[in-house]
């Protein structure tokens, strides 16, 4: 498992569905923003009355249920996904560097001090810790994150396309 660099710039956009997301990563990838330096996260509890379910098909991951094309299109975009249960928080879906930010936080025993995983992934990776509570309530009322981390040129680049791209919020 490859580490994450010592790189601390980073920007998170909350948008407030998996459409809005969608976009933004598409707009991100044809602007050539780095694939490997994003994430997105998103609860998963709107089940309704459809099967919901995960799996892996060799190297890429799948999604049943009602945005399955859309983690599935997101799977195959992003590097490294997982479906975690975070007390506090509930179901969510990881796509991106993050999984490792959380695997780490996990292995290492970092999750103290009132963070979650799901924290100390997103502090790994860069953000202030002040913020992760707001993080983590937007993803329990249905809103997707969207992280991106590198060079800091990289990151101003990507803000400005989160920006104009219907985030409710970008820091």
């Amino acid at each position: 498992m490859s580490t994450l660099n010592e790189e601390t710039n980073v920007t998170v956009a909350v948008f407030p569905s998996h459409e809005d997301a969608e976009r933004a990563v598409i707009e991100l990838q044809r602007a050539g923003f780095d694939m490997t330096r994003l994430s997105i996260v998103g609860a998963d509890y709107h089940t309704e009355e459809h099967v919901v379910g995960y799996y892996n098909t060799g190297d890429r991951m799948r999604a049943w249920g009602n945005a399955g094309a859309f983690w599935g299109g997101i799977w195959g975009l992003l590097f490294g996904a997982a479906f975690l249960v975070v007390p506090g928080v509930g179901p969510v879906l990881v796509a991106g560097p993050m999984v490792a930010a959380i695997v780490a936080g996990l292995e290492s025993s970092i999750v103290v001090g009132g963070l979650s995983a799901l924290g100390a992934g997103l502090v790994g990776l860069g953000v202030a810790k002040n913020s992760v509570l707001d993080y983590e309530k937007a993803i329990k009322a249905g809103k997707y994150l969207l992280v991106a981390h590198g060079a800091e040129a990289e990151v101003n680049r990507a803000r400005e396309i989160l920006t104009t791209a219907h985030a409710e919020s970008t820091e």
